[in-house]
């Protein structure tokens, strides 16, 4: 029985008796669940600037992942779509071939969610067997599989915002639905960070979340949300020019005064554009300060890392305006502010690290 469980392919072995923690590896598998959310927000992009989330109306986990495989499939799944608002509103000309279009990338954006479900159970399952998770890191990553759990909700809840009475999908479930990923991105990066701490020295404890790494993350989160909204109310496209709207700092006529602040912050196109161009700014500071004292706690790479990104989401910025919303330069921005999130949580990292290091006086590995 032994020789026939130590010949066992790894993960299927008998359970080892004592813990084997393994940080650095487990660390490594959650930047690869971190870089499939990277690139599902990506295709995500995509499928927002070509009008395909509404392409597939029904939402199941299981018999979704099947798309259709002949023409009554493709026909059946055609005829559903042009039950809802938004074929009759805009696409009522298209064909079936333009259907598989669209249909292509919510489909894919829906397989990459699954494949990212599959991978982390998958990886807290063998880690788990193997007894390889460190101690403390077993319900934080139970936790994040939560989230994922709970994305996949808020994914339909989006969804099925656009399929009754609506021609698109609603921006503030966009919003929710973008922080979400964005969350959990964010965390598997900042769990990763302290699993390769872990793993240079086992005294190592977890990195402290800081004050001015939080206050960078909420202004840099609520930058985004203000993306998802310009993307959600198609505001991008009110003002294809840089810096002014037009001829002016801000359009008169802009404001709508029939309706309360709240309403225009929220739902009033020109007054996104306008918020999502000047916050862009006020989260350029924050993030450059979080960079700096990342390198004065030694992580310089970190800092430059923030440094490049945040330059490079400005100017992808402006050029998606001036561009008139091209695809291609739409996706590379919001591309680029989630590398720039990361970018964030590394720095903030390192910050956390030498203030965790300072006051519980780790060994030196």
């Amino acid at each position: 029985m032994s020789n026939l469980a130590s010949t066992a392919p790894a993960p299927f072995r008998l359970r080892p008796a004592a813990p084997r923690p393994a940080p650095r590896a487990f660390g490594a598998w959650l930047l690869v669940v971190a870089a499939m959310v990277l690139a599902i927000v990506i295709v995500g992009g995509i499928t927002r600037l070509t009008e395909s989330g509404l392409s597939i109306v029904e939402w199941d986990p299981i018999l979704g992942a099947i798309p259709p495989l002949n023409h009554a499939q493709w026909q059946a799944a055609f005829d559903a779509y042009k039950a809802i608002p938004q074929y009759r509103a805009f696409n009522s000309g298209m064909t079936l071939d333009g259907f598989q279009h669209i249909y292509f990338w919510e489909f894919l954006h829906r397989l990459i969610a699954r494949g990212i479900g599959t991978v982390l159970a998958a990886v807290l399952l063998v880690f788990w067997w193997r007894r390889a998770i460190p101690a403390g890191y077993g319900a934080r990553t139970i936790l994040i599989f939560a989230l994922g759990a709970l994305q996949g909700v808020v994914g339909w809840w989006m969804v099925y915002s656009g399929l009754q009475y609506r021609t698109e999908v609603s921006h503030i479930r966009l919003a929710t639905h973008l922080l979400t990923a964005l969350l959990i991105y964010g965390t598997l990066i900042w769990t990763a960070l302290d699993l390769f701490a872990l793993g240079r020295n086992p005294d190592a404890k977890a990195a402290r979340l800081t004050g001015l790494a939080v206050t960078a993350i909420l202004i840099l989160a609520l930058q985004i949300m203000l993306g998802a909204f310009t993307a959600g109310l198609r505001a991008g496209y009110a003002f294809a020019s840089w810096p002014k709207m037009g001829d002016d700092w801000f359009p008169a006529g802009g404001w709508n005064g029939t309706t309360s602040t709240l309403h225009n912050l929220v739902y009033n196109p020109i007054v996104v554009q306008f918020l999502h161009r000047w916050w862009a700014w006020v989260a350029c500071v924050a993030v450059l300060m979080v960079a700096h004292f990342a390198a004065k706690a030694g992580a310089r790479n970190a800092a430059i890392a923030i440094a490049v990104a945040v330059a490079a989401q400005i100017l992808l910025g402006i050029a998606t305006l001036m561009s008139g919303v091209a695809i291609p330069i739409a996706v590379a921005h919001q591309a680029m502010g989630t590398l720039l999130l990361g970018a964030l949580v590394w720095g903030g990292h390192a910050i956390g690290r030498r203030e965790t290091v300072a006051a519980a006086g780790e060994r030196v590995a």
